[in-house]
């Protein structure tokens, strides 16, 4: 059936928009007065109409945080969900936040549970997100839960931000330093270029280099440099997620010199105990818990050290005993959820632990930081200086040249 959108003013005043199937115009605004409703417009979307900028409208984990702490507020003050839902998704900024939340309110109104509603969104909602919603609803505490899944996505969304302010900073300056080189390459050296012909004699080896670089760039092997480039990025992306991908992709992180593999370890540990003390604080079982906390992980050492734990933990064994036998948990981890299981504070345990890494991720950043700046001083100017090089050689020898 066609799809039609449509404003109408309820008897309170309100002013209602939503998405509603029907035959054609005149029986879905019949059907919406004997709501009770005062239909202001209605619209035909049309059959098969897809939005070419879907595959790109993303919800960002800000526009989610924010979601989450104002949908736990309202049921916390007593407000049905689908009222809540209906309020969230008339204020929401982010519109792919909005048609997915219309979708859930109307799925929960049809008698689906909030947590299946979720589910059905997963680029939205992570299983995580709909695992702890779904142990909120069996314990009735599903306030509390949502302002546990907001606690963790800020906690994740700080511990990229970490990350990504260690990694954005020698990025751009290689690029910028292998775009300076480009330019030079291409329209300054060969100025160079047509100076040294007529001069004659045999040029430097670091100038004929640079002479040689600067024909391959503007030539045809500029073109097929830059496809080589694209097809590389483009086919290592594709590797990346297959599973042989993952695992040798996964174990190349951890091992990265200059304390980057140590940073990756600790990001994992830090977003291991977090996930996983924050699933044992809402009640999810612990089989369950530690294979949501594997698929969440982001490394194939951690995901497949976590699964295997769990194939021990279903045959009587403690958390921490398989764990043991896995290099990328340092002692001090499995010595603590070992702490942790006999006293009965997992939990508490786990956070503590995530705290611990989350304080050495942000350290190990910043002595990082500190490593690279003058490093990438040098290659920049080690880039740049050996063109300039390479060009005034000839200089010293123009005498030389000339005759």
């Amino acid at each position: 059936m066609p799809t039609f959108t449509y404003k109408a003013r309820t008897r309170r005043g309100e002013i209602m928009q939503d998405i509603v199937e029907g035959e054609n115009q005149m029986s879905v605004a019949a059907s919406l007065r004997q709501q009770g409703l005062l239909v202001i417009d209605v619209k035909e979307q049309g059959v098969g109409q897809k939005d070419i900028l879907e595959p790109f409208k993303k919800v960002k984990l800000a526009d989610l945080v924010v979601f989450t702490r104002q949908f736990s507020t309202m049921i916390n003050a007593g407000l049905p969900i689908v009222r809540a839902l209906y309020i969230l998704s008339e204020q929401a900024t982010n519109p792919k936040l909005q048609e997915v939340l219309v979708q859930v309110r109307k799925d929960v109104e049809a008698g689906f549970a909030l947590s299946e509603a979720l589910g059905k969104h997963p680029k939205v909602f992570n299983r995580l997100y709909v695992e702890m919603v779904k142990a909120g609803e069996v314990g009735g505490i599903l306030d509390d839960v949502l302002l546990r899944i907001a606690g963790q996505l800020e906690k994740d969304q700080e511990l990229r931000r970490k990350v990504k302010s260690a990694m954005t900073y020698p990025l751009v300056v290689l690029v910028l330093a292998v775009l300076a080189a480009a330019f030079m390459l291409v329209f300054i050296v060969p100025i160079f270029a047509r100076m040294f012909e007529d001069l004659g004699g045999t040029l430097p080896l670091p100038t004929r280099i640079a002479l040689g670089l600067s024909n391959l760039l503007t030539g045809f092997g500029g073109i097929f440099i830059a496809a080589a480039l694209i097809g590389g990025v483009f086919f290592f992306l594709r590797w990346k997620d297959t599973e042989n991908g993952r695992k040798v992709w996964g174990r190349a992180l951890l091992k990265m010199p200059v304390t980057i593999g140590d940073i990756i370890q600790k990001v994992a540990l830090a977003r291991f105990a977090r996930t996983l003390g924050t699933l044992s604080a809402a009640g999810v079982p612990i089989l369950q818990s530690l294979e949501i906390t594997a698929n969440s992980s982001g490394n194939w050492v951690i995901e497949n050290a976590l699964l295997k734990s769990r194939d021990a933990i279903r045959q009587g064994s403690p958390i921490y005993k398989p764990l043991e036998s896995e290099p990328v948990f340092p002692p001090m981890v499995t010595r603590m959820i070992s702490v942790g299981e006999e006293t009965g504070d997992l939990d508490g345990m786990l956070t503590k632990i995530a705290e611990f890494y989350e304080s050495e991720v942000d350290a190990a950043v910043k002595s990082l930081t500190s490593i690279i700046e003058p490093l990438m001083i040098v290659v920049v100017g080690g880039i740049v200086g050996s063109i300039i090089v390479a060009m005034y050689l000839p200089m010293f020898k123009i005498f030389e040249l000339i005759e």
